[in-house]
């Protein structure tokens, strides 16, 4: 007999929201490659700020003030 592994509920690969959740309390996405646009790093001003948000060789992101 062969057995199946029962699916997950859908949930947002972000801070695990409900897939079925209101748009407006669900965070916005922005995928990286949207985000970088080739680029190995961006600058990112918040609340007076500047912060520098970089990819590593291994693909992880590193963020520094």
């Amino acid at each position: 007999m062969q057995s199946r592994a029962l699916a997950p509920e859908p949930v947002s690969h972000l801070a695990g929201t409900p897939a079925g959740q209101s748009p407006a309390a669900r965070p916005v996405a922005v995928h990286s490659t949207d985000l970088f646009k080739g680029q190995k790093s961006v600058v990112i001003e918040h609340n007076g700020c500047v912060y520098r948000l970089q990819t590593t060789k291994l693909g992880k992101l590193i963020l520094t003030k």
